[in-house]
């Protein structure tokens, strides 16, 4: 689990990056399922999976998407940090007991609306699983500050 990390706007610059690493338990989809009630059998059924292109369970893609937001709420940019928007392009399947290796970099900074757009990646060994970008808002330190006594 990342221990939480709260970063400003001010604190960020292009090309910071922020990794998670997550090994994908059977419980972590069953879990999942319950949660949204997507119940669909290719991510609870091994009978069901193995008759599917995959031959075996896998993870929802959603599942796989909130590691991005595991990154985002912890570490980069941290607590306080709002979506905006999220696009998403899955590449290929994650199944059970897959290590899922996320990675989220800064690549625009919009001073004026306290906003960055990170890149993110997820990757199982050298494939790629999923990508997309991610726009956040970001507090301000000058906001967090207290207002001098007059």
């Amino acid at each position: 689990m990342l221990v939480l990390r709260t970063l400003f706007f001010e604190d960020l610059s292009l090309g910071m990056t922020e990794r998670l690493s997550k090994t994908i338990a059977s419980s972590d989809v069953v879990g999942f399922a319950e949660v949204t009630g997507d119940r669909n059998p290719i991510h609870l059924s091994e009978h069901f999976a193995a008759k599917t292109p995959f031959g075996t369970r896998i993870a929802h893609g959603l599942y796989t998407a909130s590691l991005i937001s595991a990154v985002l709420g912890t570490r980069l940019p941290g607590p306080g940090a709002v979506y905006i928007s999220q696009t998403l392009n899955f590449r290929a399947p994650v199944k059970i007991g897959d290590v899922v290796e996320v990675t989220v970099s800064v690549v625009e900074l919009v001073a004026e609306k306290f906003r960055a757009r990170l890149a993110c990646t997820c990757k199982v060994g050298d494939e790629i699983v999923l990508d997309g970008e991610a726009l956040v808002k970001v507090p301000s330190s000058s906001a967090m500050r207290p207002m001098p006594r007059l």
